[in-house]
């Protein structure tokens, strides 16, 4: 038994523009394509289905990149918070070694 064929967006994307144009007629593009009449009548359908959704998408997906980018810088002004709170609390524990000594936290009952 022989697998289908499957097709690729851009590839059935180009068939159906060559469709519209009508510079050659349905059964001259299904021929040379080695395609079925009624598969390209099926493509064309869906494309002009879905040919509004690209201009509605765009304001969403525009919504939805904005939002990514946002979350995006927070999540970098985050990071950079974690590691300078790090730092201070290196710098801390260094220098209340320095100030107390090493067995500062034995003394105090400071446990980490």
């Amino acid at each position: 038994m022989a697998k289908r064929r499957q097709f690729t967006a851009e590839f059935k994307t180009r068939v159906v523009l060559e469709l519209l144009k009508e510079e050659k007629q349905l059964g001259e593009l299904a021929a040379e394509y080695e395609l079925s009449p009624n598969q390209l009548r099926n493509w064309r359908k869906e494309f002009l289905e879905n040919a509004p959704k690209v201009f509605s998408q765009s304001k969403q997906e525009k919504e939805l990149l904005a939002k990514e980018k946002a979350l995006e810088e927070e999540r970098n002004q985050l990071m950079a918070k974690v590691g300078q709170l790090t730092i201070e609390n290196d710098w801390l524990k260094k220098k209340s070694k320095e100030v107390f000594g090493y067995d500062w936290e034995t003394r105090t009952g400071f446990k980490r």
